[in-house]
């Protein structure tokens, strides 16, 4: 029988594998392929922090983990497939990358020294003055205690002592030692002087490794190789259901760093005495090794250092200022005319602060309310529910604490709110809250006033609407602001189940709105007409719904999906042959969802928080919302349309997992580019009407 599911993280491996490939696309500058680069190692780190460690956790107590079948198998696959991508990584970086650098004047010292006396010299005295003050090389010895420190660079180093008899010196036993690399008091890149106008850069590891001897006077140095360890970083309170969250989060923030090791890596050409050596020192087992490259934390790509050739650097399209917002200057002004959608980053997230901003001065104003998931550090969407507080406005935000890795932030920015007088909610037990929408309610002697509300399918986070692809929905009409209303009421109280005539929200009817949507395709199907769904997401996992989608596929609904990272759907197979699933990596992140049903014609169109990933059906409230003006949804069908006809960035995921890029005739269409192009065309159609 053909396999009907594919595992969740093998599927994402897949994704993060087309991450690294965009690093092999010569049309693209130098740094956005080296961006791409660390951004596969900054997603893998991640991965294994939170996925790898469950099945390790699994593998150890089986029986706590009983929704984790085949743990250990899976476990070892997925290590080996990582070990597969870290010698094409390596390959990447020595093949394409540091050789397009040299072509243009930079040259990074890979594996190896420079060979000029000046560089030589500049490495020596950087390492006495800048390095040495920080660096606490450690002598490894039986029975010793020792710990490494999470996702933090060490080099393992081999060693002898030093003896003056030879028979003595090959009878000696080999040392092994650990050193630290300082990386948080000194950069990952070290620039060196320039020679014959071309840039000369190190790494920090390298620095390091020239001076060992210093640091080991006795002893005579066989050699040193990057290593680091991934913990686990589950704070264990995802289904807490009783207590007091916030103190749990407090608590177990601390215990993050000193999680069980899920992962550990190193550079495949480590010695195997020396491996076994810290597997028995740090009580590593042999199915948490993961053989990678010699330079370890690639995410450090991020800030290697910036090239004065701006050719070599990615520009973003600045961001579409909308004419009529502009012309308009309030926003409540503009809404009232028109609902809006802007398409970020195309469009500028500063009407959403401008939103904001006015909600905390308009003297009507009476109540703010807003769902935090992930905001910006510094904040302006935090600063400006302050300033409402200040004002007298009733502002009440409820702060998602559960929200990994961000957990820290919330909390500070919780605390700074709550001492403004912002009323907050925390997590509800059992529950992430995964909703974006804002209401403002106005009010005039006690009679409602015109109000508003916008929801989106990305984060009130001003620095991320800049790098991710998502949508906002601005509206006034009454029927999404008292379902909204409901539902902040239900945030509070959840006994008290909320009337919806507009919103999904996951609990109540989402699901059962999906089911009914499929099945109206299925039966214009069945009747000979069209049936027709169109799905975008960032992942799809849910064993109910992809069944469902099977079903619609053998009644002869034709079905698009563009999944950008988890997809458990496997196509063509007999069940799935009028499935199509694409995904779409490019500059952009692409966040949105969005679920389109042909409706015999009459599309339906709702945009989302959520994806269909068990997490966001079972254990969230997310919230989905219709499109229904015309004009906006021709506006979203329209970019739709241009992802699923991409020949450049789009792939098609086969039934084996690959990222196939389809041979096509046509020309080319890169639809960010396009969808760029597009957006402002319409604004400059409505700009010439004035």
């Amino acid at each position: 029988m053909s396999q009907q599911f594919f595992n969740r993280d093998i599927s994402w491996l897949s994704f993060n594998h087309r991450v690294l490939e965009e690093a092999k696309d010569e049309s693209l500058p130098l740094f956005e392929r080296l961006k791409f680069m660390a951004i596969y190692s900054s997603n893998l780190d991640e991965f294994y922090k939170v996925r790898v460690a469950e099945y390790r956790n699994a593998t150890v107590n089986p029986k706590s983990f009983p929704d984790i079948p085949d743990a250990e198998q899976t476990f070892e696959k997925i290590n080996a497939i990582v070990s597969q991508h870290w010698v094409e990584f390596s390959q990447i970086l020595k093949e394409h990358i540091l050789p397009q650098m040299h072509l243009n004047g930079i040259i990074l010292h890979y594996k190896g020294y420079p060979s000029y006396p000046s560089h030589l010299n500049f490495i020596q005295e950087y390492f006495n003055t800048e390095i040495t003050p920080y660096v606490q090389p450690v002598l490894l010895n039986k029975g010793t205690r020792s710990f490494m420190r999470d996702n933090r660079l060490y080099l393992a180093i081999k060693l002898f002592k030093k003896s003056t008899k030879e028979k003595a010196r090959k009878s000696k036993k080999a040392r092994y030692a650990l050193i630290k690399l300082p990386t948080n008091e000194a950069p990952r890149f070290i620039r060196l002087p320039r020679v014959d106008d071309q840039h000369h850069i190190v790494f920090l590891d390298d620095i390091l490794r020239y001076n060992l001897q210093e640091l080991f006077p006795g002893f005579d140095i066989v050699g040193s190789w990057g290593v680091k360890l991934a913990r686990d970083a589950d704070l264990g309170i995802e289904d807490e259901f009783g207590g007091n969250i916030v103190e749990r989060i407090k608590e177990n923030l601390a215990k993050r760093k000193i999680g069980k090791p899920a992962g550990f890596l190193h550079d495949r050409n480590i010695p195997g005495d020396l491996l076994a050596y810290l597997q028995e020192t740090f009580d590593i087992n042999t199915n948490e090794l993961v053989p990678t490259g010699s330079y370890l934390n690639s995410h450090d790509f991020f800030n290697f250092p910036t090239p004065e050739n701006p050719d070599l650097v990615w520009q973003a399209p600045k961001p579409i200022l909308p004419f009529e917002l502009e012309q308009t200057g309030s926003m409540f002004e503009a809404i009232k005319k028109k609902e809006r959608v802007l398409h970020y980053p195309y469009h500028s997230f500063k009407y959403v602060i401008q939103f904001l901003n006015e909600a905390a001065t308009d003297p009507k104003v009476e109540d703010i309310m807003l769902t935090q998931y992930r905001v910006a550090s510094n904040s302006e969407v935090v600063s400006a529910l302050i300033a409402a507080a200040h004002n007298k406005k009733n502002v009440t935000v409820f702060v998602e604490v559960k929200a990994r890795f961000d957990e820290e932030n919330n909390l500070y920015f919780a605390k700074q709110m709550e001492k403004a007088g912002v009323k907050i909610m925390y997590s509800i037990p059992g529950l992430k809250v995964h909703a974006k929408m804002a209401l403002v309610l106005r009010r005039s002697h006690g009679v409602r006033k015109r109000s508003f509300a916008y929801l989106s399918t990305g984060n009130f986070n001003e620095k991320t609407a800049r790098l991710y692809a998502d949508h906002g929905f601005f509206t006034c009409n009454d029927a999404y602001i008292n379902d909204m209303e409901n539902l902040f009421k239900y945030l509070q109280d959840q006994s008290i189940k909320p009337k919806l005539n507009k919103l999904l929200v996951t609990q109540i009817n989402l699901r059962k709105t999906i089911m009914e949507n499929i099945n109206r395709e299925i039966e214009l199907a069945q009747s000979g007409k069209e049936g027709y769904i169109l799905l975008k997401m960032n992942g799809i996992q849910n064993k109910n719904l992809i069944s469902k989608l099977y079903e619609a596929s053998q009644a002869g609904v034709k079905v698009d999906l563009i999944v950008r990272g988890v997809c458990c759907l496997v196509p063509d197979q007999e069940f799935s042959k009028n499935i199509r699933v694409l995904r779409l990596v490019d500059s952009f992140l692409e966040h949105a969802r969005i679920w389109v049903f042909g409706n015999g014609g009459q599309k339906t169109m709702f945009l989302s928080s959520a994806d269909w990933l068990n997490r966001n059906i079972n254990r969230r409230i997310e919230t989905a919302f219709p499109i229904e003006h015309p004009e906006l949804k021709d506006e979203i069908l329209n970019i739709l349309e241009m992802q699923l006809n991409d020949n450049v960035k789009v792939r098609r995921i086969d039934t084996n997992l690959n990222n196939v890029l389809d041979q096509t005739d046509r020309p080319q269409l890169r639809a960010q580019v396009s969808t760029y192009s597009y957006l402002y065309e319409l604004d400059q159609v409505i700009r010439a009407k004035f």
